[in-house]
């Protein structure tokens, strides 16, 4: 368990017997790898998913067993409505952020990255489609499209009808359709581009990066205003390449490059002097890099240090 399991399994409860909060939080533990994974993709924080967490247990706590005929569902419909209610809120304080706003990365375990459905959809590319999408759609999308629940259980999840549901789950398809990353990306074909960026940066090779780069890639680079970091979105070969050889290439001459399991894919933890400098993921295309993430706001980065276990 956790230490945060830890931490969540002994907030004081409202008075009740100590077997049912025994078996109450028992229950909640054995479900609580698939609760966060269903908070984090829904805020794409997982210091908000923790929260989430906290707030599930304490009302699942006080649920009395009697009327709860499947627990899964029903710590499924606490967690998000809870990630709903704070979804709203955070899309408030996305509108004061300083740059580019990117998810808080996590080091994933092996297992992660060999559920592909699973994987792609904490993949950072994908967490930036569900971004546009409105909070009630975001969470319709999670629960159909990753996790399979039935558009009833989705429906007492998110206080609609099944038939409203049902409208949602295809609009929000087709709004992700359009616009997520096109088609399947094997990880080894992620690494090697990643193995080949790495050392175009650190040698300054620049030729070697614009053969890499496809041409309408994107570099995102996430600082909130609290370190160095590109303010707004960097489009095309030539002026990530420049952009890389000079500003990146600065912090590579003097750090780390870990290969990582980031997010269910290959990435690159960069460290100076054993301090987590930033994450930066990639997303690659019929051989070409064509998103570039890097993460370097402190406040992200705290869940690289440890592997983070993610369940559907």
């Amino acid at each position: 368990m956790s230490e945060h399991s830890d931490r969540t399994a002994g907030a004081t409860p409202p008075p009740a017997d100590t077997d049912r909060v025994d078996r109450a939080t028992e229950t909640f533990l054995a479900h609580r790898n698939l609760l966060f994974t269903v908070a984090y993709e829904m805020l794409g924080l997982a210091a908000d998913a923790e929260d989430v967490l906290q707030e599930t247990w304490l009302r699942w706590v006080d649920v009395d067993p009697g009327i709860v005929r499947d627990p899964r569902a029903y710590l499924v419909r606490i967690t998000t409505r809870q990630a709903l209610g704070r979804l709203r809120s955070l899309r408030r304080r996305k509108e004061t952020y300083v740059g580019p706003w990117l998810p808080e990365p996590l080091l994933t375990a092996p297992d992660v990255a060999e559920d592909v459905e699973l994987a792609e959809g904490v993949s950072m590319a994908m967490l930036l489609v569900l971004e546009t999408l409105a909070p009630t759609e975001r969470a319709v999308f999670v629960l159909r499209e990753v996790f399979g629940l039935e558009y009833d259980e989705i429906a007492e999840a998110v206080g609609k009808k099944p038939a409203a549901v049902r409208q949602i789950a295809h609009r929000a398809r087709n709004h992700v359709a359009a616009r997520r990353p096109r088609g399947a990306v094997s990880p080894a074909e992620n690494r090697r581009a990643l193995v080949a960026f790495r050392r175009a940066v650190e040698t300054g090779d620049l030729q070697g990066l614009l053969d890499l780069l496809a041409p309408d890639v994107v570099f995102l680079s996430d600082g909130g205003g609290v370190v160095r970091a590109a303010l707004a979105p960097v489009v095309g070969a030539g002026p990530v390449a420049d952009l890389l050889t000079v500003g990146l290439g600065r912090i590579a001459g003097a750090a780390c490059a870990q290969p990582a399991q980031v997010n269910g894919h290959p990435a690159l933890i960069l460290r100076i002097g054993g301090e987590i400098e930033g994450v930066l993921a990639a997303r690659t295309e019929e051989g070409l890099i064509t998103g570039l993430y890097f993460v370097r706001n402190p406040e992200k980065l705290s869940r690289v240090a440890a592997e983070n276990a993610l369940r559907r």
